[in-house]
């Protein structure tokens, strides 16, 4: 989707539309007083105090109406440059703009533009007449504290967005519509996949038994993965002691992700972020020869940090998940099989889900930045080097981004285009050189020598709750088979008659690990077999006269309209074959 803030054209355009906005709600507020009107990434916005009146959505449309009207009758605009007693005096009745303008810097040049019987306070630019916003769209209205702060007054705000001409705006209309529709949080509600309560916390999500179903399925998925490639599984606890991450590094580096600390006993705990310390400590548990190595420890880990809680988003963005996380203790010869094989396990994994957009992106250290990263340039140059060349032998198409790295070694971030949004980071493998030594991490070399391992962090589905996000937004929500919650829900067209069929139906199912649901309540079939479809269940039975007497069942899959007749053993070994094969929706 396009951001319209950084595109200058639609920037300018955009800015312009807030002051039509402006001028249309004078017209019909006269006691309207106005602050700010910026662009913004998904159009502009207005903060306005109406005193006692409230805007409501129907009242948006009457706005419109006004400013088509204004935008029709073409007035041009003019820019003015005035002093600051000038602009003191012109606007004397607008207290929020007296405090912009008290707050300026003194030598700074004040404009305001005019259009028409309107003129407001603004730095430009702005397009030369309000013909040229005439194809835009209100899209809603909130409250928004003055300043932000919440003991201000709370203004209302009315959002829109403006394109050059008509065919764009009907295309970002319905990549707005379609982005509502693929919300995870949205499809989380209606297929009862997570949910969120003040009184629990914000940004800590719950999952629903649909959504532990999802859950679990794709935990198997991975460790089964990860056990073929030789990675042994732990179990470890989601705090640890401050002094823990004062070892590692990370209370000086990422403290402000990190919830505050807490004294319990004489100890300071905090809730852990990461699990690399943990796993560290695990691996420091027993000596190690160089034929141990690789060591590959892997964890479904609870992590927990602090997010601004304007940044929090359903299970997409929290402040406790569960990472995919794995550390693979390596000799310096091993690196680049174990990072090529890392490569390797991400790209199968997208291949059988079927996701496509991504790219890969080499995340470096800015070498400027001295607080940010662990001071070794020795080390850095070691690791940036190697990952380069690790890469670069095994043919992987990359770009370079300077100062996205962690701060104790680079890292490799997939990134994916999801149907809703911007991109973001999905898998990562991070290069270590620096824990290890922080933990005074050895192992015993060929020649008797102890030497210091390397170490990978991976994750291939980030956190599971990202991932769990990300694709129910892919599929809006119409899972495949093997992690659909309910895999098959039996409808019996006449309960007094064939209710006790479905009931042998469904024992069959289940007895094979079906996840299957019976809906015997005295509903129209019609209203049932919708509601299936709504509820995106990938298979629904239908069971009437015809499939007792025969001893079969018939068929619907999701989103077909065709109904399908088959033995039902039959049908046991097609999803138990779908199921084994975990073949993906296109």
């Amino acid at each position: 989707m396009i951001n319209i803030k950084e595109d200058k054209k639609l920037n300018t355009l955009n800015h312009s539309c807030a002051h039509l906005l402006a001028q249309a709600v004078k017209h019909l507020y006269k006691d309207a007083k106005f602050w700010v009107g910026p662009v913004i990434t998904e159009g502009f916005y207005y903060d306005i105090d109406l005193g006692d009146k409230k805007i409501s959505e129907e009242d948006l449309e009457k706005i419109s109406k006004e400013m088509k009207k204004i935008a029709k009758d073409g007035k041009r605009i003019y820019r003015e440059e005035i002093s600051r007693e000038d602009a003191l005096e012109r606007f004397k009745d607008n207290p929020y703009k007296i405090d912009i303008i008290e707050n300026l810097p003194k030598d700074e040049i004040i404009s305001c533009y005019t259009q028409g019987d309107f003129t407001d306070l603004c730095r430009g630019p702005h397009v030369d007449t309000v013909k040229k916003c005439k194809n835009f769209k209100l899209l809603k209205v909130s409250g928004s504290y003055y300043k932000g702060d919440s003991k201000n007054k709370v203004l209302q705000r009315i959002y829109g967005i403006c394109f050059e001409n008509k065919e764009d705006l009907e295309n970002h209309l319905k990549e707005l519509e379609e982005a509502k529709e693929r919300d995870h949080r949205k499809i989380g509600k209606e297929l009862e996949i997570f949910m969120t309560s003040d009184l629990v916390g914000r940004g800590l999500p719950m999952y629903l038994p649909n959504g532990y179903i999802i859950w679990e399925e794709l935990e198997n998925y991975i460790k089964d993965k990860e056990k073929k490639l030789g990675y042994t599984h732990v179990l470890t606890p989601p705090l640890g002691n401050v002094e823990l991450y004062k070892t590692s590094g990370h209370w000086d580096h990422y403290k402000e992700n990190m919830f505050p600390k807490m004294e319990v006993d004489g100890e300071e705990f905090v809730l852990r972020p990461m699990n690399c310390p943990h796993h560290m400590m695990i691996y420091s548990n027993a000596i190690h020869s160089y034929r141990d190595l690789p060591i590959r420890i892997g964890e479904i880990a609870r992590d927990c940090r602090y997010e601004t809680s304007g940044s929090l988003k359903g299970i997409e963005r929290t402040r406790s998940f569960c990472q995919n996380d794995a550390h693979l203790f390596v000799t310096p010869e091993q690196i680049e099989s174990e990072f090529k094989t890392v490569v390797d396990l991400i790209l199968e994994c997208y291949k059988e889900l079927n996701i496509k957009d991504f790219r890969f992106e080499l995340s470096l250290r800015d070498k400027e930045d001295k607080e940010k990263y662990y001071p070794d340039d020795e080390m850095w140059d070691n690791a940036e080097n190697t990952l380069r060349k690790v890469l670069n032998e095994i043919d992987i198409e990359y770009t370079e981004a300077i100062g996205e790295a962690a701060f104790y070694g680079p890292k490799l971030d997939v990134q994916v285009k999801p149907a809703v949004g911007n991109e973001y980071s999905l898998s990562t493998c991070q290069l270590d050189f620096c824990l290890p030594m922080k933990f005074n991490l050895t192992y015993v070399d060929k020649d008797g020598s102890k030497k210091t391992p390397v170490v990978l962090h991976r994750a291939v589905f980030g956190s599971i709750d990202r991932f769990i996000a990300y694709y129910l937004e892919e599929t809006k929500g119409a899972l495949p088979l093997w992690l659909s919650p309910k895999q098959v829900n039996i409808i019996p067209v006449n309960n007094e008659y064939h209710l006790e069929y479905a009931k042998k139906i469904e024992e069959k199912l289940r007895k094979q690990n079906i996840r299957v649901s019976l809906d015997s309540r005295d509903e129209k079939l019609s209203y049932k077999m919708r509601e299936s479809q709504i509820k995106k269940i990938p298979y629904t039975l239908i069971l009437g006269d015809k499939e007792m007497e025969e001893g079969n069942i018939s068929y619907r899959q999701y989103s077909s309209k065709e109904t399908t007749k088959v033995k039902t053993q039959d049908f046991i070994k097609k999803i138990k074959k779908e199921i084994e094969k975990r073949k993906t929706q296109d």
